[in-house]
């Protein structure tokens, strides 16, 4: 009970209790929100873009007071609206000054930052105790996310959750039930697609430099911005989404959305790391930023009774895996969120993966769509046998706020999110060399390419940043 006594001290001088329900009602909505004793203190770290959205759904639980907010470009445009929203949230610009100056008064934070930028805002958070929510992937190297990983087991009173939402939806407790009732088994391989248009597609790929530097806007603290990877100049292509285009800065396609794609089989295929991660086929390769189309192969191997396992991933427009016979057809899925550009385009086929595994295939869709037997005339014939699935509790914000109050487990924590990022992140490396690793996932070293084995912790950190590697 003392790790709330500061949040009501906090509550009763700031009247927070009344002035959240005055908010909720009048921007989001008629927001039921539990008593003041029941709810966690949140800290933001990201409140634009998709950090926004982020911050919203936590809110519309509930489950949390919004106190602090933490943005390197406080008034850019896409800061105003959950400025408005929160008008009497502390602000700051430096996460660090945050977490120094006002840490007594908040219990959790979540981040919405680039992929680059969750590393040292989770180590920091995690050493003074505070619960953490943070987007998917979890970092962008995988020497970062192992000491997240790490951090997290030392710190085993911190909450910790990836923010792959669709961990708590149906797809998760449907592929639990079938696994567990020998529906899915025996699987051997995976093909994994993702063909919407990305952010770098029509680039130059005869790129030879960085694109010229350009002025710095007078809201956005470029220093911090770029965090432990400073030395970069300033452009409006590294900022606002289109830093993922970028080696340097994002995780590209996989990155984006592998989680949603690959989640629960990795979990509940206890698939861990891979042994080799191959470079099968991309065009547009070049040195800065990613293919226009990327097709990797990942090598698992056998785990106690299930067999080898390979995961085909394929991204790119008109980059698409063979299609068995009897698979439908792939409509608009509701179930994924639009992109900041606009609404979902056409696809020939939308995200999803075809899952190949002993006497039966299936195909499921990106974030919490539920996977379906093919051909139509299996499913049916399935359709007695199969188990039935029991609804979610609690959707993925609501799970890490329960978790916060010591009510639930979150579903994503770091010791099942962290193996799922650190795939990633290998086929990163494989995407950047264009080459063929063979990787041991006891020792965690690539073990046929010197360069590629740097690559798993990546450039040094900037000088001040150091403190953030010790675990």
């Amino acid at each position: 009970m003392n790790h709330y006594l500061s949040r009501r001290s906090f509550i009763t001088r700031t009247a927070m209790a009344g002035g959240a329900f005055m908010l909720s009602n009048s921007v989001l909505g008629n927001v039921k929100l539990a008593s003041a004793n029941e709810r966690v203190n949140l800290a933001c770290v990201g409140i634009g873009n998709r950090a926004a959205d982020i911050i919203k759904e936590l809110y519309k639980t509930g489950l949390c007071n919004v106190v602090a907010l933490c943005d390197v470009d406080m008034e850019a445009k896409q800061t105003l609206e959950i400025l408005k929203m929160f008008p009497n949230a502390k602000r700051f610009t430096d996460f660090r000054r945050l977490f120094d100056e006002y840490g007594d008064q908040f219990d959790a934070v979540s981040i919405g930052t680039p992929d680059f930028a969750h590393f040292a805002i989770t180590m920091l958070a995690i050493d003074q105790g505070k619960h953490v929510y943070v987007e998917k992937p979890m970092a962008q190297t995988f020497n970062e996310v192992e000491l997240m990983i790490l951090k997290a087991k030392k710190h085993s009173n911190v909450v910790t959750q990836m923010g792959n939402q669709g961990h708590s939806e149906a797809n998760y407790f449907q592929f639990k039930a079938w696994q567990e009732a020998g529906i899915i088994k025996d699987v051997t391989r995976i093909d994994a697609h993702m063909n919407l248009a990305r952010r770098w597609h029509g680039w130059d790929t005869k790129i030879k430099s960085f694109p010229k530097a350009e002025t710095i806007p007078s809201t956005l603290d470029w220093e911090i911005w770029q965090m432990q990877t400073l030395g970069h100049d300033y452009n409006k292509d590294f900022v606002n989404g289109q830093w993922r285009c970028w080696f340097d800065f994002g995780m590209g396609a996989l990155g984006d959305w592998g989680a949603h794609i690959l989640d629960t089989a990795h979990e509940f295929l206890h698939l861990g790391l891979p042994t080799q991660v191959s470079a099968v086929k991309l065009d547009g390769h070049n040195s800065f930023f990613f293919p226009m189309s990327s097709t990797l192969k990942f090598s698992f191997p056998k785990r106690k009774n299930m067999p080898k396992l390979d995961i085909n991933w394929y991204d790119g427009i008109d980059n698409l895996p063979p299609i068995p016979e009897g698979y439908g057809v792939s409509g608009l899925d509701p179930n994924i969120p639009p992109p900041s550009t606009g609404d979902l385009e056409p696809a020939k086929l939308n995200p999803g993966k075809v899952i190949y595994g002993k006497g039966l295939t299936f195909k499921g869709g990106s974030h919490g769509s539920t996977l379906s037997i093919i051909p139509e005339g299996k499913a049916q014939e399935m359709e007695r046998r199969l188990p039935e699935v029991p609804k979610s509790p609690s959707n993925h914000f609501a799970n890490f706020l329960k978790a916060c109050k010591g009510e639930e487990k979150t579903r994503s924590p770091f010791e099942i999110a962290g193996p799922l990022s650190q795939v990633f992140c290998l086929g990163v490396i494989a995407q950047r060399l264009n080459n063929s690793m063979d990787f041991d996932p006891i020792r965690k070293e690539v073990t046929n390419d010197k360069f590629a084995n740097a690559l798993l912790a990546g450039p040094p950190p900037a000088k001040g940043w150091e403190q953030f590697y010790k675990v």
